[in-house]
């Protein structure tokens, strides 16, 4: 299982009331909230290994300097040669470092890699990865991974925890009338108001699906709309060669990395014992955490014994 975790703790920070504090007054919503998602998450899915992936870098240069408006309009503060602070509630900022200690005590790696986004961190471990892989997520730039040969799903949580979808080759084809190794194509020409992508203007998802299904790829469509022997309205040629630039080098936005180095780490989910469960006993009444420790020790404590 691998975790897009800020989309995780992002959704659990509005989805759990903020009145929730530590005795201090720092809000704990979210830690509350990404600790009762693992907790429902692994047994639901049976998960045995578990990787929190992480964004070292949410908005990489690379991917800027290709498409400028990538995500602008997140950008709180530019950090020249640096990377740029996200627009994070203050309330949600406070709680990421007691998140990563709470995970690290769980025994769950956390994984990220310099200038690249946890897509990229997920995009590389569920490709190269000799499990079934379920990806959790919010973000439907994922629904790219899916592929039913490899038993690549995606859990969608953007409906939230109660209305989990979960992805196959078949539910993406359902949903936008495309195979998930066409769904790159289909978001470069539709764009993404949240990613600040601004599509084919003139092109939604359902012309996007059509001229897919049509000539397979992006490649193939820009093809047939430069060659006037092509059955194609004009109006649609006239779109692509406006769209020229950007459809240079927005699939490489778009497209996740799936060949970072990310080193060594132990996925393997197993019970907390020792000094690490006492820690987290002590940090359930610290942190006001209420039931949600206990309720995820009590689903590593369920696991199968590690073979």
């Amino acid at each position: 299982m691998l975790l897009d975790t800020a989309s995780l703790y992002f959704r659990a920070f509005y989805g759990v009331p903020d009145s929730i504090t530590a005795p201090d007054g720092t809000p704990v919503n979210a830690v509350r909230g990404l600790l009762d998602m693992i907790a429902r998450l692994v047994p639901d899915f049976e998960a045995t290994h578990l990787v929190a992936c992480w964004d070292d870098d949410w908005r990489p240069a690379w991917r800027v300097e290709l498409i400028p408006s990538y995500k602008a309009h997140r950008v709180e503060r530019a950090v020249p040669g640096g990377v740029d602070v996200e627009e994070t509630p203050p309330g949600l900022i406070v709680q990421i470092p007691r998140i990563r200690e709470v995970l690290g005590l769980l025994g769950i790696a956390i994984v990220g890699a310099p200038e690249h986004e946890a897509d990229d961190v997920i995009g590389t471990l569920a490709t190269g990865a000799d499990l079934p892989v379920d990806v959790v997520t919010g973000d439907r730039d994922l629904f790219q991974l899916v592929d039913d040969e490899a038993s690549v799903r995606v859990v969608y949580t953007a409906r939230g925890m109660s209305r989990l979808e979960v992805l196959t080759d078949a539910s993406v084809v359902g949903k936008y009338g495309v195979l998930p190794q066409q769904y790159v194509d289909f978001s470069v020409m539709r764009g993404d108001s949240s990613d600040g992508l601004p599509g084919v203007a003139g092109v939604g998802e359902k012309t996007a699906a059509s001229l897919l299904q049509q000539f397979v790829d992006l490649d193939g469509i820009r093809a047939a709309a430069a060659d006037a022997s092509v059955p194609m309205s004009a109006s649609v040629r006239a779109k692509f060669a406006a769209a020229a630039d950007y459809l240079d080098v927005a699939p490489t936005v778009v497209e996740v990395v799936r060949d970072l180095d990310l080193g060594e780490f132990d996925s393997q989910l197993r019970p907390v014992t020792g000094a690490r469960r006492e820690a987290l006993e002590a940090l359930a009444t610290e942190w006001n955490l209420g039931g949600s420790v206990p309720r995820v020790l009590a689903a590593l404590d369920a696991l199968p014994p590690a073979g």
